[in-house]
């Protein structure tokens, strides 16, 4: 196989996930959707289970919030075509101190 026809190749299987790409797929999903797929169901359980069984606080808060931060950016994303506004940005900003408040409070204030 030639250099430029792998050159080409491998740019149409990653076409897939440009960041365009990426974003467009996002705000077409729901958030069931995105936990029915097996294999985030797979990976969130294992996640789940070794922070529990090495009783890792940081592998805990750390599901916590990418959990937190997918349902969040499901909600604030605002529709294809509209403009940002602070209707949409209040979700996305109690989310945040939400999120900011559990990990300071489990990280920092709660010890063991």
């Amino acid at each position: 196989m030639d250099k430029n026809q792998l050159v080409e190749k491998a740019a149409e299987t990653l076409r897939p996930f440009e960041t365009s790409n990426l974003i467009e797929t996002l705000q077409h999903l729901s958030v069931r959707q995105i936990f029915s797929h097996p294999a985030i169901i797979i990976l969130i359980t294992v996640f789940f289970f070794y922070g529990v069984v090495k009783r890792s606080k940081a592998i805990l808060l750390s599901l916590f919030i990418l959990i937190c931060l997918a349902v969040i950016m499901r909600y604030a994303m605002p529709a294809p075509g509209d403009d940002l506004s602070m209707s949409s940005m209040l979700p996305f900003i109690g989310g945040g101190l939400v999120i900011g408040v559990v990990t300071i409070y489990f990280s920092l204030i709660k010890s063991d």
